[in-house]
């Protein structure tokens, strides 16, 4: 990892490379599960307007979903497994675990990368909030301990 760099792709792949407790803040503005579609517009002088799909915040239970929760099923190191086993007994197989696992992911190697020093901030909105504060607790316990690390 390099400082004051910009890295284009998913979060995950590209912090799965760097080293444990290299980060100071993390700042996090994931999708929402707000069942969207968002659009970029553009807009040139005398040439109209145009937009293009920029992403959808609609989740599904698909065979990424299964894959996902089949690896926290069957790893009870992973940190967030209790929390998703507990979910998935509650939500059954939908959009919101989809959205569930595909975040507890990246919010394990946010806080494997995290400093003793370090913050993170996770923006949301109510959608899934309750949910992903279940995640954050489950990881944070189960990682060593305490809520600062």
């Amino acid at each position: 990892m390099q400082s004051n760099s910009l890295y284009y792709g998913d979060c995950l792949d590209w912090m799965e490379q760097w080293d444990d407790q290299s980060v100071d803040l993390i700042y996090l503005d994931p999708p929402f599960n707000s069942k969207a579609n968002y659009n970029q517009l553009y807009h040139t002088d005398g040439g109209g307007d145009a937009q293009f799909r920029a992403f959808n915040d609609t989740w599904i239970w698909d065979h990424a979903a299964v894959e996902r929760l089949q690896m926290y099923l069957n790893a009870t190191a992973l940190s967030a497994h209790d929390a998703i086993c507990g979910l998935h007994r509650i939500l059954g197989e939908c959009g919101m675990l989809s959205y569930l696992t595909y975040m507890a992911q990246r919010l394990e190697q946010c806080w494997r990368l995290l400093k003793d020093t370090g913050s993170i901030y996770l923006h949301c909105d109510p959608t899934a909030s309750h949910y992903l504060k279940i995640l954050m607790d489950a990881i944070i316990s189960k990682s060593g301990g305490g809520f600062s690390k």
